[in-house]
């Protein structure tokens, strides 16, 4: 008598099969060009009058250039603070301000009617093209703007904002603001939704008050998700481009207070020179100061439990 070979069906391929589309989308347009600029990053290839000079291999001169005193060290190292200081003005405000009505919205005790219309509200701004908004406040805050004429009546005759540091930062850092706090107070309302209810319910049994359940529970379990939006946040932010390109133009006016890492690289690219290979020295740096900034923001953020490290240590020495 023949046993019959049952076939079984391995549906594991077939997760493979649907998310092979992504990896082929970002091989061919993310991973590929990032590896070409890192490649070419290693020679010169720049316009020199009518005449392209290149390409040809110089190993680390690009890289050196940028670290020289008083040229492209100067450079860098401005830039990189204008972008940190314009990021961390419309950042942090926006986490405070999320995480406030995130906790509102989902606090079982207010019982808030109407969640939906008011997420739809918040979210909104984050649809609307940057260029739209910063267009809109360039108008408002300008010398003959609604907002430009209060200035010069509260503060000054002679006050302009766009002639001003802090002021053109601050605008900068409000639009920011304004485009991204609904999308970071959705993200969070996730978190606090996911968190398990009884914990909320035990702990107003106990008598806990809303402070101590903010900070003992709500803060805690809810940091994974926190940590992801201030890395993505300031991955964003190191990116900054098309808000502060409109309001302080290509020269980053006034006194390049407003000019960013990529709108350096920019000028770099699609300037005079077309310094392709300067450029890609540039992008490279600001990978790695990505990398670095993220690395130190999550180290900061993320604490290992005390129990997990205690186990960790136990076992490693268990095997020693």
């Amino acid at each position: 008598m023949r046993k019959s070979k049952i076939k079984s069906i391995s549906y594991a391929k077939w997760g493979y099969i649907f998310i092979l589309p992504f990896f082929l989308v970002y091989a061919v347009f993310s991973l590929y060009p990032m590896l070409t600029t890192f490649y070419y990053s290693f020679f010169e290839n720049y316009n020199q009058g009518l005449t392209t000079v290149g390409p040809n291999f110089v190993g680390l001169n690009n890289y050196i250039n940028l670290f020289k005193p008083n040229e492209g060290v100067f450079e860098l190292l401005v830039y990189t603070k204008n972008t940190m200081i314009m990021w961390l003005l419309g950042a942090v405000p926006q986490f405070v301000f999320s995480l406030l009505l995130a906790v509102i919205f989902t606090s079982v005790r207010l019982k808030i009617k109407g969640q939906r219309f008011f997420k739809t509200v918040i979210y909104m701004p984050n649809l609307i093209m940057a260029a739209a908004y910063s267009m809109l406040f360039y108008v408002m805050f300008s010398e003959v703007g609604p907002v430009g004429m209060l200035c010069k009546t509260l503060i000054s005759e002679d006050f302009v904002v766009f002639q001003s540091v802090g002021a053109s930062r601050g605008v900068i850092a409000f639009i920011n603001f304004l485009m991204w706090f609904g999308n970071t107070t959705i993200m969070l309302m996730a978190g606090i939704m996911g968190i398990d209810q009884s914990l909320f319910e035990a702990a107003s049994i106990d008598g806990a008050s809303g402070t101590q359940v903010f900070f003992k529970i709500t803060l805690p379990l809810l940091s994974p998700i926190f940590v992801y939006v201030a890395i993505t946040s300031l991955i964003g932010g190191l990116q900054m481009y098309d808000v502060p390109q409109i309001i302080g133009g290509t020269d980053g006016v006034p006194n390049r207070s407003t000019r960013t890492l990529i709108m350096w690289l920019n000028n770099v690219v699609t300037g005079k020179a077309k310094d392709y290979g300067k450029g890609g020295a540039i992008s490279v740096l600001i990978f790695i100061i990505t990398g670095v900034l993220s690395f130190i923001v999550y180290k900061n953020m993320v604490k290992e439990d005390k129990t997990l490290k205690a186990s960790r240590r136990r076992k490693k020495n268990d095997l020693l």
